[in-house]
């Protein structure tokens, strides 16, 4: 028995948290998976919308809250995707825009 020990968790993706990390930018609603649903990383038995990582680049595509700064809230993505993905050319587009919440 293993009473005492914890599991060791799975390390989570980088395509996790960097959906995280953009899903926490102020003004983001939420990530966006293309017009045609061609942007994700796909993972084993699961697809993060929003998100492709390459070699080099980094795509992200999000929704923005109606009454956002949208080039404010672009730019904003851009700095914390740069900064948990270093030496990453990083694309941001703005793909919809989103009520605000009530």
């Amino acid at each position: 028995m293993t009473e005492g020990y914890a599991a060791t968790p799975a390390p989570q993706e980088p395509a996790d948290r960097l959906a995280a990390a953009v899903l926490g930018v102020p003004g983001v609603a939420a990530l966006h998976p293309g017009m045609f649903g061609e942007v994700g990383t796909y993972l084993p038995g699961r697809r993060v919308a929003g998100i492709r990582i390459t070699d080099n680049v980094v795509d992200v595509h999000i929704v923005v809250v109606f009454g956002g700064a949208v080039r404010d809230t672009a730019a904003a993505v851009r700095a914390t995707v740069s900064a948990l993905h270093p030496g990453a050319a990083v694309n941001v587009t703005v793909e919809d825009i989103a009520p605000a919440p009530p």
